[in-house]
Order: C-alpha cells, then structure tokens, then sequence
C-alpha cells in the first residue's frame, strides 16, 4: 500500500478546546476548520505532523463508534524534555499524569493530558540500560549521551 498521509484523529466531544489545546501548547496550526472537525498541522516543523479532531457525534462515524476517545497516548519526541516540562507543567500548569524521570528503556520522560483525557507523553530519547538495549533491533541514541538522574 502507497501511503500518502497518516495521522491520528481523536474523537472528541470538545473539538474547539481541543484545537485550542493543541495550536497553543504544541505548536499545531489550523487548517481547515468546521464546527465538526479540524485538521492541524505542523507547518513550522521539518515534517508536517498532522492530527486531526472530530466531532463524536457526527454522522460520518458509525453510530456504535460514536463515542470520545479512551486509551490512546500521543508521544512527542523533542530535544529538551526538561524544558518542556517547565514550559507545559510548571509554566502552563497544565496537568501532570505522570512526573518526569528517566526510564531504563531508554527515554527520559513526563505525561500530561488533553482536554479528552489524552494522555500525552513528551520524551527525550536517552541510552538505554545495558540490560534493555539488546532489546532494541535498531539503534536510536549515540554513545555520547549519558542519562542525567
């Protein structure tokens, strides 16, 4: 299969605080915008990331499906996830899931939330533990990091 475009769509009965959330504190842009859906980008990024929000309700969705999502996490990868946390948690106030610490997989990382209960992990790729990185089949972190605890 040729994919053209992938991203997520969250099913939402907030589609405008939603947008809202998404264009202030990750840096999305609107663009297309009805009272039942909006498309976001990120146009100022190296790659466009798109995500979409849509209105639960609408008669597009199959109306046993019509329902706000549950279960899903959003990762954000940045560079400096200690400055996100002091820009998003303590800055912003927005709510802490989960505080930020470093994991022996290898990210160091924190977990806010949208306003749909979207969890939404913001990490930094760091080295693994000698024991968790045979698990990985790719190598995604260089030698010269350390893990900062």
């Amino acid at each position: 299969m040729k994919t053209n475009s992938f991203y997520p769509v969250i099913l939402t009965n907030q589609v405008e605080e939603s947008s809202k959330f998404y264009t202030e504190y990750f840096g999305f842009d609107i663009v297309y915008k009805a009272d039942w859906y909006v498309s976001l980008k990120k146009s100022k990024s190296n790659i466009p990331y798109e995500l979409a929000l849509l209105d639960a309700s609408h008669t597009t969705i199959p109306v046993t499906y019509q329902k706000p999502v549950q279960g899903l996490i959003l990762n954000f990868e940045v560079e400096d996830v200690d400055k996100e946390y002091r820009r998003l948690i303590i800055s912003e106030k927005l709510p802490l899931q989960l505080d930020i610490r470093n994991e022996e997989f290898g990210q160091r990382h924190f977990i806010t939330s949208d306003p749909n209960g979207v969890l939404i992990d913001v990490i930094k790729i760091i080295p693994p533990s000698q024991e968790e990185s045979t698990q990985y089949v790719e190598k995604v972190w260089s030698n010269s990091e350390k893990i900062d605890e």
